[in-house]
């Protein structure tokens, strides 16, 4: 019965589309390590990619003259072009592709704009160092060393040079309110907060953590911040009181990825113990466990070294996309309604991957310090649960337990029914 479940599941999943690259050259002798694309990110607004290609080097391209590229070319591999003094002229307010150097191995990439995606929180509005515009667009990168740097996206140079840090800097994430603070993630076991509108002053230290920081992200709306890391730990924090609220558990192995859904309604982590967990995070319990070893492996064996440690797992915009990167040279495409996959892709040494702002592609990086870019697999939303992300973006789970409605609708709403 087993089998024949998995050969009826294996005939439902199809090949993701695969729609370019880009490449790094590498020489020969140059295999060690200090190459690996930890992270890839999109602009919020969409105009930027950037990915950190190893060797301390960040390339910012624009995301529409990529996307170009990849359709015009096919499948071709398009590489990365270093700007100098003598390069290529771009038109006026054309965006414009950046490569630079951080001065040390990039762990973290983060974009931050100014331009709130929903109404700011924020009450200071004025910058204090730097007289910035309305659509000012900021990227943030955590190194090596321990610092964490913050870059003016259309110009390439360096703005801010954070230093507290006592390790290396995993991971950061802006909040989308468009207040510019910014949190950073390290091996140091903390995780700290920076207000960029006050010249990069550090607001406050969130100590909980006692092994390594792998992830972090904000809820859509900002109140809520996810931390993951070692010793299989998930914390959810209060960022308006800068306060623990609650710690999630259930994983087997550390956790060392982590996302909000676009309405807020749920949380994915992914860990080493070869699961995908969504999460209600409202309340703290789990709706969904995403296997991807098949029958799920006992504790024992979750918790120590297997081929299918989850790297990473992102959101698609849609709100029901889910992809993920392991260690068994796949990417998988989920739908929240599914516990198998509904397509896949073969990619070897797959470290980190994030959607485009439409949600139409994935980018997933490697330990070569390449970018491959998959279609995402096309579908449309249903009524119900366009509605569903529409009220579930501005109510909890708790909020809509309480409404007058049938239970059937109460639990659609509330993701019961995944």
């Amino acid at each position: 019965v087993l089998l024949q479940h998995c050969v009826i599941n294996q005939r439902d999943i199809c090949k993701a589309k695969f729609i370019g690259e880009l490449l790094v050259p590498v020489a020969p002798f140059d295999q060690k390590s200090g190459r690996e694309t930890w992270t890839v990110a999109f602009a919020p607004d969409g105009s930027y990619f950037a990915w950190s290609q190893g060797h301390r080097i960040v390339t910012l391209v624009p995301w529409s003259k990529c996307l170009k590229n990849f359709v015009g070319e096919g499948s071709t591999g398009v590489g990365p072009q270093q700007n100098s003094e003598g390069g290529t002229v771009v038109p006026v307010g054309e965006p414009r592709e950046h490569t630079i150097d951080c001065g040390d191995i990039v762990w973290g990439l983060a974009f931050g704009s100014s331009v709130p995606e929903k109404q700011s929180r924020c009450v200071n509005i004025e910058w204090h160092r730097f007289k910035f515009g309305q659509d000012q667009l900021l990227l943030a990168t955590g190194l090596n060393n321990g610092r964490v740097k913050i870059w003016d996206v259309y110009t390439g140079k360096l703005l801010l040079n954070l230093m507290d840090h006592t390790d290396i800097v995993r991971d950061l994430t802006f909040a989308p309110d468009g207040s510019l603070m910014l949190v950073s993630a390290s091996r140091d076991k903390t995780l700290r907060v920076w207000d960029l509108k006050d010249d990069g002053n550090m607001v406050k230290v969130l100590r909980g953590h006692q092994n390594w920081v792998y992830c972090c992200a904000f809820s859509p709306d900002s109140s809520v911040l996810c931390s993951v890391g070692a010793s299989k730990s998930v914390f959810l924090w209060d960022m308006d009181k800068y306060s623990l609220i609650r710690k999630l558990e259930g994983h087997h192995n550390d956790v060392v990825s982590c996302e909000f859904s676009p309405d807020g309604a749920l949380l994915a982590t992914a860990s080493y113990d070869t699961r995908v967990i969504i999460w209600d995070p409202h309340v703290g319990t789990v709706l969904l466990e995403l296997a991807h070893l098949f029958p799920p492996p006992s504790p024992i064996f979750a918790g120590g070294a297997n081929d299918r440690w989850v790297r990473s797992v992102a959101f698609c915009h849609d709100g029901r996309h889910i992809a993920s990167i392991t260690d068994d040279r796949m990417v998988r495409f989920w739908t929240i309604d599914e516990k198998s996959p509904k397509a896949i892709a073969p990619l070897i040494n797959g470290l980190c991957c994030a959607f485009s702002i439409d949600g139409s592609v994935l980018a997933a990086g490697s330990r070569d310090g390449s970018v491959h870019f998959w279609a995402c697999p096309k579908g449309i939303a249903s009524l119900q649960h366009l509605c569903r992300m529409a009220l579930r973006r501005v109510m909890s789970t708790q909020q809509v337990q309480t409404l007058p409605i049938p239970p059937r609708i109460r639990s659609y709403l509330s993701y019961q029914d995944l």
